[in-house]
């Protein structure tokens, strides 16, 4: 958390939350709602890197950015982070730019998008690259075929150990739905009974 944040929470401690202005789509992308309603991507490079850097999550599982004294929770298309592979293709970068730590495993939900569980925590690889996530797979299990064996495991109730990354994963099949639920996060917070979205 950047410093003039915490300076502010503690010079402000009782600002209203937000609810409902902003959104972590599955490409990694940060959206606002604008005038119109409808949900814009947030082009600038630093507005970007100054809501990465202070997004973070409460017990409940909400993820939010601390913008100043003021907490903006986060609807989440998919998952709290959303991955790339690294420039190296060694590891994975989250969508703030940090790097998601070793891999624990592996998820295939049944439309063929890969979850991964990390040290960071846990985030959809962005489609962007995921095709290149396949190939890194396929070049550490030959017995891949272009990622023909991921999709049959998309409908399949089999895990399967592979290697990524120089480790051993395990892959398995998961279901949407579940994974709000698996990995404890509220992908859509609410403000409570009560209290203004805003």
């Amino acid at each position: 958390m950047d410093d003039m944040v915490a300076s502010a929470m503690q010079k402000w401690p009782n600002v209203p939350n937000v609810y409902g202005w902003l959104r972590l789509d599955q490409r990694g992308a940060w959206r606002i709602r604008s005038k119109s309603g409808g949900f814009e991507r947030i082009g600038n490079p630093a507005v970007c890197e100054f809501i990465g850097r202070n997004y973070a999550a409460d017990a409940q599982g909400r993820w939010f950015f601390q913008n100043g004294p003021q907490r903006v929770f986060v609807a989440l298309e998919y998952t709290p982070w959303v991955f790339r592979l690294a420039d190296d293709a060694e590891s994975l970068v989250a969508h703030n730019g940090g790097p998601s730590g070793p891999v624990i495993s592996v998820l295939i939900d049944e439309a063929g998008a890969l979850i991964v569980d990390s040290e960071l925590g846990i985030g959809v690889v962005s489609d962007r690259d995921l095709s290149l996530l396949v190939d890194r797979l396929s070049a550490e299990n030959p017995v891949l075929d272009g990622g023909e064996a991921l999709m049959a495991l998309a409908g399949s109730k089999e895990e399967t150990p592979y290697r990524l990354f120089g480790r051993t994963v395990i892959l398995k099949p998961v279901c949407r739905a579940a994974v709000p639920v698996l990995f404890g996060f509220n992908p859509d917070p609410k403000a409570p009974p009560g209290e203004p979205d805003c």
